[in-house]
This record gives structure tokens, sequence and C-alpha cells, in this order.
């Protein structure tokens, strides 16, 4: 039987992160530095494992293989299929994360294995007073003059800072140079990915006093020097759904479609084998029931919950605010 399933969080190190998940659900080890929780994954450096009914134990990547369709999606190219798609995060930036860019499918694909690009979205969960991030470079920047100030180390000159709050919208397709400032945490959906170029990282060494590796050529390959069509902060307008439940559609492109949940009540819905659904909830709690008579779950600040295709009517109970997440229409095949 299908359920509602349920992972055990991967907590990463990384120099720049600190303990501000604990805030949002996290139940984090007892010290050292968690800088993400990778929430539903299924790639190989942060695999997934299953935490709760018949599938506990198991990765996410074996249950992909296992279910296939019935857990993917039936509508999905067989890519899809075969390599879950999507990956979720929470992140906590104590310290700004390096300067950076994601290549895209076709790049990635020839220069790092066969590994897809990553386009990914953020939604800002805190904010310190102040806080801003790197979003693209600054107006009339080219790929010859940002390779000038790299290489006479003015790569801060080259950058476009945005100030950011809580419950702001960040779209970063593939190709836009990008980095996490301090003091922001934020919920991060994602292409099934972990490639990434480093341009900058503020010359910081790590435990060992190693400096992280750039990607200095890689980067400038990828980075994309059109602003034209960067629109930054989103600024979607809410809709009202029913009396129980408002929607607002934050990000949608090939690769995903994330909206926003505001729930005080109940609704419906209805996994119909095509597609898989996210919920990564980021205040309040609720209850997740499937007609199918499998055990309802709990959900709470910080619980990410995958909807197997498959699944078929569900309820989700209570009053919560949440992000779904899902492979759009758009990109499936005719």
């Amino acid at each position: 039987m299908l359920y509602p399933l349920l992972f055990k969080p991967v907590f990463k190190d990384y120099i720049w992160g600190g303990r501000a998940l604990a805030a949002f659900g996290k139940t984090l080890p007892s010290d050292g530095i968690v800088a993400e929780s990778w929430e539903i994954s299924s790639h190989p450096d942060g695999e997934s494992i299953v935490a709760n009914g018949a599938f506990a134990g198991q990765t996410l990547t074996a249950l992909v293989n296992q279910l296939g369709e019935a857990l993917v999606g039936n509508a999905l190219p067989p890519e899809k299929v075969k390599k879950f798609p999507l990956l979720v995060k929470l992140i906590d930036a104590r310290q700004s994360l390096s300067v950076q860019v994601h290549p895209d499918d076709a790049f990635a694909y020839k220069h790092e294995d066969g590994e897809l690009g990553k386009s990914e979205m953020w939604y800002i969960l805190s904010a310190l007073p102040g806080a801003q991030l790197v979003y693209d470079v600054a107006p009339g920047t080219t790929r010859a003059s940002f390779a000038e100030a790299i290489a006479a180390g003015r790569v801060q000159d080259c950058l476009n800072y945005v100030a950011v709050k809580a419950g702001d919208v960040i779209d970063i397709p593939a190709g836009m140079l990008h980095a996490i400032g301090e003091g922001i945490v934020l919920a991060e959906i994602q292409q099934n990915s972990n490639t990434t170029y480093r341009v900058y990282d503020f010359d910081r060494t790590d435990a060992n006093g190693n400096t992280r590796p750039l990607h200095i050529e890689k980067s400038l390959d990828v980075i994309d020097f059109d602003t034209a069509s960067h629109l930054g902060i989103v600024s979607p307008a809410p809709q009202k759904i029913s009396d129980a439940l408002i929607k607002t559609n934050l990000v949608s492109n090939d690769y995903f479609t994330v909206e926003k949940l505001e729930l005080d009540g109940a609704m419906h819905e209805h996994a119909d084998g095509s597609r898989f659904f996210i919920y990564v909830v980021l205040d309040g709690s609720g209850v997740i029931t499937a007609t199918n008579g499998a055990d309802p779950i709990t959900v709470a600040k910080g619980t990410s919950v995958l909807i197997p295709a498959s699944l078929g009517s569900y309820e989700i109970s209570g009053t919560l605010t949440a992000l779904k997440a899902y492979v759009p229409t758009a990109s499936l095949p005719e």
C-alpha cells in the first residue's frame, strides 16, 4: 500500500553553516555546524532514507527503482522516472556562501559526466536585519570585464546585491550568478544535481587550513551576462481558493512548479498517477490522511513529505503554511 512518505534528514556541515535550523523544526546533532538539511534527495551525495511505514529504512533511490511510475508518475519522461528529478533542502547561512553559478543540462551533461544542470528557487524563511544576497552580475558587467575583475581580486565590485526578508521568493535559473548572504535561512527546491562552480569564496579556509577549489573557467563559460530577463525577487499575487485555502503560485519553469499554500481547515487533493507531489511545511501543523486506508501522518514546521504519484485521494487538515512542489504539466511529453 502506498502512503505519504517521510524521510530522515541528511545534514551537511559546510563551513558557512550554523545552528539556526533548530528553530525550523529540525532536531540537530548535539553540537557542530549544520549548514544544510537535505530533506528529500536521491542524489548520491546525500541519500534520503524513508523514516515511516513499510518502506522505512530504504533509500529514495531504491524506492524509485522498486516502485517506478507508481511513485514518480506515469506522465513523466523515462529519465525522470529512473532518476528522481527534484531535491529539497533547508539552508542556514550563518556566513555568506561562495559566489557561484550552476550549469544548464547541456553543459553539465558534456562536462560533468552526464550530470544534470541545476535550476533552483529559494523561499526566505528568516533574514537578519540588513541581510542581502548576490543575484546576478552588476549592470554592464561583461565576460571580459568579469574575468579581469577575478584576476585582479575585485570580484565583489561586479556583483549585484539584493536585500531580502522573510517571505521573499527568488528564482535562480541555471547560469545565474548568486550567493546566499550572511544571516539568511531558506528553503530550496532544485533539480536533482549537486554541480556548483565557485567564482569567489572570500579566501576562507577549512578546519585544515585549506581553501575550497574555485572553478573560474567553467563559471565564465556558463554565467549568463545578459541581464535583460532576470527578475530577481518575484512577487506573485495570492489567490483565495476556498474559505480554508489561499494559494500563491511562486515559480514555474521546465523543471518544477512551486506553490505556497496557506491552510486553515481542510483541503482535498488527488494524486492521479501522473506525477508526485512534495510538501514542505513552513509553519503550523496538520494531518495528511489518504483515503486508501494508510495510516495518517502528522506534519509540523520543518516536515517534508513526498506524496507518491499513485496514492489517490488524500486530505490535508490543520492550520499551516507549506510549499508544494511538483513537475509541471508543461514539461511533460504530449
